[in-house]
């Protein structure tokens, strides 16, 4: 299968430019791959959603968190973990619970509704990865 970032240009491959300098960029540096899933027994569409933190620092800094989604009125047939994605309002949903994505870490959930939700970055806010990985 093969995953676009939500809200790409097909005729541009399915790829944005990233930037190239380093250091955290907050919600630039917050990529979204959505695909199809295998379908509910029921017939229902299922997709999956990859996102990534594709900071590049050199210095481990690029800890990310308080990532919030647009995401309309979100709803899925089949359960998603609501520490990993939930909607907070229309168009808010929070990912892994407000909590930090390291530098190339990534969190997958999957959704099962009639079609597939446009999802983009709101807010992202660069954090400091020793208060990301302290007890």
């Amino acid at each position: 299968k093969v995953l676009r970032p939500a809200g790409t240009d097909v005729d541009l491959g399915g790829v944005r430019p990233h930037r190239v300098d380093e250091g955290c960029a907050g919600k630039e540096d917050i990529a979204i791959y959505q695909g199809r899933g295998t379908k509910l027994p029921s017939g229902v569409p299922a997709y999956t959603v990859d996102v990534m933190n594709r900071c590049s620092g050199g210095n481990g800094d690029c800890a990310i968190a308080g990532i919030h989604v647009r995401c309309g009125w979100f709803s899925s047939v089949s359960l998603v973990d609501p520490r990993k994605f939930r909607r907070l309002a229309r168009d808010d949903c929070l990912l892994n619970d407000g909590q930090p994505l390291l530098a190339g870490e990534t969190i997958s959930f999957e959704y099962s509704n009639s079609f597939p939700y446009q999802l983009s970055v709101a807010v992202a806010t660069c954090v400091d990865p020793a208060a990301a990985t302290s007890p």
